[in-house]
């Protein structure tokens, strides 16, 4: 399978409320663009937003759909109906299923600097569940999974679309077999021999990652 790369920096900056923001996936299931591309699995929208300066989402609701974000830069504070109060900051991540019921709820930058936050959504393989709600912390020099498994488990929400994110060390490698997507989000590597960046987008397949730089991060979604 041949690879592809779309770079986030020749897309067009958007955004709403008190964020600006590149969207990179958009699947034709839940509307598509020109500009963006399909996702992989259940997975259908990928976005790198920056928050402005105190800036915030402002209350909105989910339904049906699960909601993944990334802290890069800064923190983020969490208010709504799902996990009200819950913060984050720079390396870490949650994952919150809306289900049947949904949820709504309000992103905030707490902070007079800007910050960033990679927020992906995968649609849910059984309909009329529960809300739930995981929090994870990436550690340096891990590949942690942070969505997708089997039901019998409660680590992860479970899904057979799987969203892991890497922290790295200088020279190290990850593989990957089968099709995927993968995000850097920061720092720089060489995927497969092409050396790509912090806002690459690559998909292919059987991925094969080395990191140039200490603590370049990626994002890689699979199907298990």
């Amino acid at each position: 399978m041949s690879m592809e790369i779309l770079r986030r920096d020749n897309l067009p900056l958007g955004g709403f409320a008190g964020l600006k923001e590149h969207i990179l996936v958009k699947d034709n299931r839940i509307g598509g663009g020109s500009d963006v591309w399909n996702g992989l699995g259940n997975f259908v929208y990928l976005a790198d937003a920056r928050f402005l300066p105190k800036g915030e989402t402002t209350l909105h609701s989910h339904k049906e759909m699960d909601v993944i974000s990334v802290v890069v830069e800064g923190r983020i504070s969490h208010e709504g109906s799902l996990e009200h109060g819950q913060s984050m900051i720079a390396n870490q991540a949650q994952a919150q299923r809306a289900g049947g019921e949904g949820f709504s709820h309000n992103e905030i930058n707490p902070d007079a600097t800007e910050n960033r936050m990679i927020q992906l959504w995968v649609l849910p393989e059984t309909l009329g569940e529960a809300a739930d709600y995981k929090h994870y912390n990436l550690k340096h020099g891990k590949l942690i999974r942070i969505y997708g498994s089997t039901k019998d488990q409660r680590k992860t929400l479970d899904s057979h679309t799987i969203i892991e994110v890497g922290r790295l060390f200088t020279e190290q490698e990850i593989s990957k077999d089968g099709k995927f997507l993968a995000y850097i989000t920061r720092g720089s590597g060489d995927l497969n021999g092409k050396i790509v960046k912090d806002g690459d987008l690559v998909r292919g397949g059987n991925l094969n990652f080395k990191a140039s730089d200490d603590n370049t991060q990626i994002i890689i979604i699979t199907t298990e």
